[in-house]
């Protein structure tokens, strides 16, 4: 969409994001860049990793994590690069489903 693109150039969520952390320092919480449009907020420890909690270390040989907002400061970063996961960046549904057949149905 046109905002995405405007943003991407300019760096405004990016900038917002830099301002709330400085600002809001002192509580304990965490901002990301979220989808097209958005940011998040949520308190610290509450990102995707949080799922992972649920899963016993263990249960499991590989847990595979597909998004798109994989870059520090996006919303996938923590989970994308947590050593209990294999990362893997992604463009759009369709990507998605190519590199899972790719990785799985091989």
């Amino acid at each position: 969409n046109d905002y995405e693109k405007v943003d991407l150039e300019r760096g405004i969520r990016k900038d917002m994001v830099a301002a709330m952390k400085k600002e809001f320092a002192d509580l304990n919480l965490t901002f990301s860049i979220g989808g097209q449009i958005s940011f998040d907020v949520f308190p610290t420890g509450w990102d995707k990793t949080y799922c992972l909690k649920f899963l016993p270390e263990g249960d499991y040989d590989e847990v595979h994590f597909f998004g798109d907002k994989t870059f520090e400061g996006g919303n996938d970063y923590e989970i994308f690069t947590s050593e209990r996961t294999i990362g893997h960046t992604v463009t759009s549904p369709e990507d998605t489903k190519e590199q899972c057949t790719k990785l799985f149905m091989s």
